[in-house]
């Protein structure tokens, strides 16, 4: 592609760049470690990091780090996930320098205060609560749990437990390890100059060699109901395995996520909405990665309704796999096709799709390609995949 360039620099940073000529660029750096590279006595840790970057630095408090990005017309964040730990802003081109210079400030020299660290500790405690108390967000958490065995099936944010005992010196010790260049790409989507962007980075990084931790993720497959006071509605979740990214029998797993719980033209929320009125929201999501990946359909119903959705998920994925034909096939690829251009259309969303794909396939310059991975998919494949001989399921239901 004409308007991409991609460079593995001498220091180990892969510089990533599209092209656009609106007057706005998405900045992002990511480490390539997260919730996949975390032992089960550290989980959170990860994530606890990516809070505490933007607590300040030598020459930049808190407060400075967001005025420098905010006053200048731009917007600031991060995120952790399970393959990676990412800190971007988006802004005016005019103001790339800052940009640049304040991310990389906070990614090479953050001071991890011991005073801001316990009060950010308590954040993520609140965090945490969130989560809990958000029956959609909690059994995605569990469906986790219920999909692998620890330490990857323990929730990205960590526990109450884990996050009490990860002090200043074991944050250091992780930070220190991981965060050196070989261990991040830098992406830039729209107006800039590459040949620039590799200079920045040349200079303002050194070569040092950092060491991500890998632990063996171990699939298995749960079902679980758990009753809880003070909920309305019973939240539920199926998932089930998937191939990994890598395989080209994943484009498949995709294909068949959302043909089952993709929009309101799904077969499940025709099914489970539409024809027997047994849900307001009926979603699919995939989570696929070169080391794990799984699809996932979300309900919300009734209690006593929980088995009935249940089966009805399980037969229509049975209906599927017998009866699926090219020219639904078909629709449901060009679906798909016609929503990777929509996220084409915003230059954050794409700085993402670059940043995964370069993780998950080894190369952003893949993610061009999708289209044409998406319209080779067989029918036999879907249909293969949507014979579901083992599952996970978890409910959290009112008492």
């Amino acid at each position: 592609m004409k308007n991409f360039k991609r460079k593995v620099l001498k220091n180990g940073m892969t510089v990533i760049f599209e092209k656009r000529n609106l007057p706005l660029v998405a900045v992002g750096f990511a480490v390539k470690n997260g919730g996949i590279n975390e032992a089960a006595s550290e989980k959170g840790i990860s994530h606890f990091i990516e809070h505490m970057v933007y607590k300040g630095t030598p020459s930049r408090n808190n407060k400075q780090i967001a005025e420098e990005i905010e006053k200048n017309g731009g917007k600031l964040n991060g995120f952790t996930s399970e393959s990676c730990t990412a800190f971007w802003c988006k802004m005016p081109s005019k103001h790339l320098n800052i940009a640049l210079n304040v991310l990389s400030d906070i990614l090479q020299n953050p001071l991890f205060d011991e005073k801001e660290l316990e009060k950010e500790r308590k954040v993520i405690f609140e965090e945490i609560k969130m989560y809990h108390d958000s029956p959609a967000d909690y059994v995605l958490e569990q469906i986790h749990c219920s999909l692998y065995e620890e330490p990857f099936g323990i929730p990205l944010i960590g526990t109450e437990k884990t996050m009490k005992s990860i002090d200043r010196e074991k944050i250091l010790e992780k930070f220190n390890q991981v965060y050196q260049p070989n261990n991040m790409v830098l992406c830039v989507v729209g107006d800039a100059d590459f040949n620039e962007l590799v200079k920045f980075v040349e200079k303002n990084f050194k070569n040092k060699k950092g060491e991500i931790s890998e632990f063996k993720i171990k699939k298995k497959n749960k079902i679980q109901i758990e009753k809880r006071k003070g909920v309305d509605q019973a939240n539920l979740i199926f998932a089930y395995h998937v191939p990994l990214a890598q395989d080209k029998k994943s484009n498949a797993a995709e294909v068949l996520s959302t043909l089952m719980a993709e929009g309101m033209s799904s077969r499940l929320f025709s099914e489970i909405r539409e024809k027997r009125n047994l849900a307001y929201a009926v979603k699919g999501d995939s989570g696929i990665n070169k080391e794990f990946a799984y699809n996932l359909i979300y309900v919300g119903t009734t209690k006593e309704n929980v088995e009935k959705v249940k089966k009805l998920i399980l037969e229509e994925f049975e209906k599927v796999s017998k009866e699926l034909g090219e020219k639904e096939l078909n629709s449901i690829k060009e679906q798909i096709i016609g929503n990777y251009h929509i996220s084409l259309e915003d230059s954050q969303k794409q700085m993402v799709n670059l940043i995964f794909s370069e993780l998950e396939k080894g190369n952003a310059e893949k993610f061009y390609e999708y289209e044409k991975e998406i319209r080779a998919v067989k029918l036999k494949d879907v249909k293969d995949l949507a014979k579901i001989k083992k599952y996970s399921f978890f409910a959290l239901v009112p008492y």
